[in-house]
């Protein structure tokens, strides 16, 4: 019920969710009550926007999506102490407490030759070391890290390899559209993991939140290789204000963003895929 409610509120409230967190605080409460909250906004109308949510959750169910608000045990432990985390989430596939030894592996869609050797070294290493490999779903070095865990895991020296990406609006077209394939294998073996309605379409600032919720799932972020103007940027400045590590690797270190980042506390300059482990578990 109180799942149903959030749904409710989210859509037909009109207001941010933060904004009732922030009231409930000044007013010394210990937490939000979504159906509280619901009934006082709606009133009457609350009743016939609970029934459409609890049908929507029924839908998004058959569909194989666990539909997690913050309250929930499952939601993720890493995602739950930052500030700004979704107080709903959606997954497909499943979430384990080992998760919370994730690091995301991200850069360019248009890596070189040794970006892509990079990114596939690199997750390999973590998985092996026992980390849950989180990434988005766009062509080049995301798509490379999750083909590197998938054949892993296939292998058998691959049981400890999970693949566990954040991805942007929804579980309607993969993005890019050649990515089905490996966005179902993702899910088969991993979850799939988005703060965004399951019907949602891409808009100017889902990317953008959604880097936020993969840099919170996370101890930190790998850069590999990025450009002056990529979303991985954002996900540094993320990262860096949820007080979590950002590797910076060679290719990532031609960007001027990323050579500035070098000094501040919470950055770190690796060589290779060992160096990277190696940071992770100092």
């Amino acid at each position: 019920m109180e799942t149903a409610a959030l749904v409710a509120l989210l859509r037909e409230g009109g207001r941010a969710w933060t904004s009732y967190v922030l009231a409930a605080r000044q007013r010394g409460t210990e937490g939000v009550s979504a159906l509280a909250i619901l009934e006082q906004q709606l009133g009457l109308l609350s009743y016939e926007a609970l029934a459409n949510a609890q049908q929507d959750i029924e839908r998004w169910q058959a569909r194989g999506f666990q539909v997690l608000p913050l309250s929930a045990r499952a939601y993720p432990q890493n995602l739950r102490v930052i500030e700004n985390r979704p107080p709903l989430l959606f997954v497909e596939g499943r979430l384990l407490a080992a998760d919370q030894r994730a690091v995301a592996v991200i850069g360019t869609r248009q890596p070189s030759e040794t970006g892509r050797e990079l990114a596939r070294a690199t997750a390999e290493a973590l998985a092996l070391a026992g980390y849950t490999v989180v990434s988005g779903l766009a062509a080049g070095i995301d798509a490379e890290a999750h083909r590197a865990v998938l054949e892993l895991h296939a292998s058998e020296r691959g049981r400890v390899a999970r693949p566990h990406p954040g991805v942007g609006p929804g579980r309607g077209p993969a993005d890019p559209p050649q990515h089905p394939e490996l966005q179902a294998q993702v899910a088969a073996h991993g979850a799939l993991v988005s703060q965004f309605w399951p019907d949602a379409q891409p808009t100017r600032t889902s990317f953008p939140a959604r880097n936020a919720v993969m840099s919170g799932l996370t101890l930190g972020s790998v850069i590999v290789e990025a450009g002056e103007h990529s979303g991985t940027r954002i996900q540094a400045r993320h990262a860096l204000a949820q007080g979590r590590v950002v590797v910076l690797m060679p290719p990532a270190m031609q960007c001027e963003w990323a050579a500035e980042l070098v000094e501040q506390s919470g950055v770190v300059v690796v060589e290779d895929a060992a160096d990277v482990v190696g940071a992770f578990r100092r």
